[in-house]
């Protein structure tokens, strides 16, 4: 039934669906994990890292976690090439708002931006729906700490934690269980991450090669976005496994 009406993004089915939008989602299941967890003093990202090829170039190499401003920073799960082309759109969208009025754009403000950019990519023909969901992360001074995703379809939502990417929906039921609200501490936020993924990904063991984490903090009035180091991953895999055992 569905190939009468996958053909072009502006057709609905008999059913009210887009296909392809549809479609793109079901390509975002396939790609790695990415998780975001919302605590009271930051927000963290998490992503599974692809297995990189040992002859591959590593000069240039494209992550899984994006800086977008001095506030923000966000992790993408889907088509790789897609996802460079709407973190560039992301960082322009934040520097000509920082040109026109001299301060940092509002979190919600940049989705809003962006999510606006993707609706209009399933509305007119010619043109597809972007294959990847993006993760956002920042602060603001009127919100403080925020977390929020947005879908191929122009949809987003704020979260205090969620997850994208292969096994999403596991992901999901385990962060309702253990997800206290008002307790939850930057470093209780970075056990549960390990702990997530852990259990979640596909591979066996967990390595640190196989993880990335940033987090995103206020210190002395700035924002600080970190990309934590391999052997802090280790140290907290290491932490996660003695628990466990």
């Amino acid at each position: 039934m569905s190939r009468r009406y996958d053909s072009r993004t502006t057709i609905f089915s008999p059913e009210g669906r887009l296909y392809q939008v549809e479609y793109a989602m079901e390509a975002i299941g396939h790609a790695g994990t990415c998780l975001g967890i919302l605590a009271n003093d930051g927000v963290l990202l998490a992503a599974e890292t692809r297995n990189v090829h040992k002859l591959l170039d590593d000069t240039f190499f494209s992550e899984k976690i994006y800086k977008l401003n001095e506030d923000m920073a966000c992790s993408v799960a889907g088509i790789t090439s897609d996802a460079n082309v709407l973190t560039n759109q992301l960082r322009l969208i934040a520097q000509r708002y920082v040109l026109q009025y001299g301060e940092p754009v509002p979190c919600e403000q940049l989705v809003t931006h962006l999510c606006d950019m993707k609706q209009a990519y399933m509305q007119f023909g010619g043109k597809r729906p972007f294959g990847v969901s993006l993760l956002y992360m920042g602060w603001d001074k009127h919100y403080g700490f925020q977390l929020y995703q947005s879908d191929p379809s122009g949809n987003y939502g704020g979260w205090k934690a969620t997850c994208i990417g292969n096994s999403s929906g596991a992901a999901v039921s385990m962060l309702k269980q253990e997800f206290k609200e008002g307790e939850m501490t930057l470093a209780a936020a970075l056990a549960l991450a390990v702990k997530v993924l852990n259990r979640t990904m596909d591979a066996t063991k967990l390595s640190a090669e196989k993880v990335e984490i940033a987090t995103l903090t206020r210190e002395d009035g700035k924002t600080k976005i970190r990309v934590l180091k391999r052997r802090e991953v280790e140290e907290l895999i290491e932490r996660h496994n003695a628990e466990e055992a």
